[in-house]
């Protein structure tokens, strides 16, 4: 990989930008009778009016600032682009969290250079906090308030505070899934469910030590890795791999190398 400091600055101060053109959209409809339709699937999966005119107004914006850049979005599919850069974008992530009114959703813009993610943001517009991260370094910012994100450090599973979307079977995981989750959460001290992204958002100032999730596509995990590597965390999918090189969209982010490995001990049975 090859880019300059000065061009991801340039890209992550635009992915500012992008975070509150989409903060417009979903607060103006945030607890206030959005609109909800299906996708088609086996499943209940929700998207609403928010979700889509935030991703719409990003969309545009990128292709008038950087028209060689390509585009991966949850709602509308992918944009190949020119360039070796590609937006990742999940205008609402938590979308059932969103339609609920409570406010574990976010907007997740990833950046990915030659197919790697090196940049992503997490923003929750209800609370004003954001993380970017470049895998080298995060930051935490709510308001005006911005400090460096470090993960808490936590090493031993015993002490480990762990989260997951939905740990049931019949949700993502299935049964095989949901006894390894199962698996952490009795080893764990304690266990906490439905904050999709925020809880990667946790992690990275030291709130949360373990999040553990399969199913995720591109847009749900691409903002995160950069972010969480950032702060110090570790993540991979549940062999110890790199996120996406499985079938399975799985995904542990650590708070520590240590935790991590005995998490997927765990998770292996």
């Amino acid at each position: 990989m090859s880019f300059s400091p000065e061009e991801i600055s340039i890209l992550a101060a635009f992915a500012d930008e992008l975070a509150d053109a989409a903060r417009e959209q979903s607060l103006s409809r945030f607890r206030d009778g959005v609109k909800i339709s299906e996708k088609d699937g086996p499943v209940f999966d929700p998207v609403t009016d928010a979700d889509r005119e935030a991703e719409r107004v990003q969309r545009r914006l990128i292709e008038e600032r950087f028209p060689d850049h390509g585009i991966l979005g949850e709602e509308f599919g992918e944009l190949p682009g020119n360039s070796p850069w590609r937006w990742v974008l999940d205008p609402i992530d938590g979308t059932r969290a969103y339609m609920c009114g409570t406010t574990s959703w976010t907007t997740l813009i990833g950046l990915e250079y030659e197919g790697q993610p090196v940049f992503g943001l997490i923003d929750q517009p209800y609370t004003g906090e954001r993380w970017v991260g470049t895998n080298k370094k995060s930051d935490f910012s709510r308001t005006s308030n911005r400090k460096a994100a470090k993960t808490s450090g936590v090493t031993d599973i015993a002490n480990a505070r762990i989260s997951t979307t939905d740990p049931l079977p019949t949700a993502y995981f299935g049964a095989a899934g949901a006894a390894a989750f199962a698996r952490v959460a009795a080893a764990a001290r304690v266990a906490r469910f439905s904050l999709d992204a925020y809880a990667y958002g946790l992690l990275a100032i030291g709130e949360m030590d373990v999040v553990i999730e399969t199913g995720l596509q591109r847009y749900d995990y691409a903002a995160l890795l950069p972010v969480v590597r950032g702060a110090g965390g570790v993540v991979s999918n549940w062999n110890g791999d790199e996120p996406g090189t499985d079938d399975r969209g799985e995904l542990v982010a650590s708070a520590s190398v240590e935790l991590h490995q005995s998490t997927l001990a765990l998770l292996a049975g």
